[in-house]
């Protein structure tokens, strides 16, 4: 539920910035009022939301019957449609009807996990589980890294502001190559580094439920969707921070490579190893065996 609350947070943000700011001051979104605002949460709701329905609705079939698990399929078959080429596009984030088909996905995923109630459905994380201390430091690194971003969703900047305006350029007109003029270091509205903070959270929050899941395949398939989505959340950000805090400062002329869309490419060729280096080492070696004997360890040192 943790993960929908976050979601709800940022989509309400989204709603109210780019229902009240002109879309020149936005990102490549055009329109005004309530409209335009409805639009952009629709496009939020496929990307980076159906991604996170997808494993969500992976845990919560290992615990349902089979009407119940039919349900989660078509949810995740729905939400699915958002990896169909240019269903969102960064380069025109207005929304498109086939934008409903994702979203309803989400919809299912919310509706499932809402039914299941605290503690039936899966999802739950309650108490110690390994790797928690990194998981907290990560969050960490990636929450402070997206400050500009979560300002930039409540349409603020953090100009004239002490510390947060000298650590960070938001405000400030800057030039980036091969991009013509001078603009703002970090736009106002929604940003895809924002998009891979959702999901690097997400990844961390739902890990932690996967020695909770009573089915192996389900399991191995759910832990190597968020170590991916954890690699891949990351490269957002990366690819963010460092466009709008490094390269538009001109520290350097090299970019950190946009691997916001799956290309056959080195950014891509990165984030499947070591996507597939948290499976080997991390999230696919959760589950009731490990959890298990890593109780009978902290007991028997006498640990919590």
């Amino acid at each position: 539920m943790a993960v929908w609350i976050l979601l709800a947070l940022v989509a309400a943000e989204i709603f109210a910035t780019y229902t009240r700011l002109p879309a020149r001051d936005l990102y490549h979104v055009s329109g005004t009022g309530l409209e335009a605002g409805a639009s952009r949460v629709l496009v939020f709701l496929n990307y980076p939301a159906a991604l996170v329905a997808i494993p969500v609705l992976l845990l919560l079939a290992d615990r349902r019957g089979r009407a119940g698990a039919a349900l989660a399929a078509i949810g995740i078959a729905l939400s699915a449609a958002v990896f169909w080429p240019g269903m969102v596009d960064q380069a025109d984030l207005d929304a498109k009807p086939a934008n409903v088909i994702a979203a309803l996905g989400v919809a299912i995923a919310v509706a499932m996990t809402i039914a299941a109630g605290r503690g039936q459905s899966g999802l739950d994380g309650r108490g110690r589980r390994r790797g928690d201390r990194l998981r907290i430091a990560i969050a960490v690194v990636g929450v402070v890294v997206a400050l500009p971003w979560m300002a930039a969703d409540l349409g603020f900047s953090f100009n004239g502001l002490p510390v947060l305006g000298t650590l960070y350029q938001t405000g400030e007109l800057r030039a980036q190559p091969n991009v013509p003029g001078l603009h703002h270091a970090v736009h106002h509205g929604h940003h895809h580094g924002m998009d891979g903070l959702l999901l690097l959270l997400t990844a961390l929050l739902l890990s932690r439920a996967l020695q909770n899941v009573r089915r192996p395949a389900v399991r191995r398939w759910t832990a190597a969707f968020l170590a991916l989505m954890l690699v891949y959340g990351s490269g957002e950000i990366l690819n963010d921070f460092w466009t709008e805090q490094v390269l538009k400062r001109g520290w350097t002329t090299w970019a950190v490579p946009d691997v916001t869309r799956p290309t056959v490419s080195i950014g891509w060729g990165v984030i499947v190893l070591v996507s597939a280096l948290v499976y080997v080492l991390w999230f696919g070696r959760s589950g009731p065996g490990i959890a298990a004997a890593s109780k009978v360890r902290r007991n028997a040192l006498g640990l919590p």
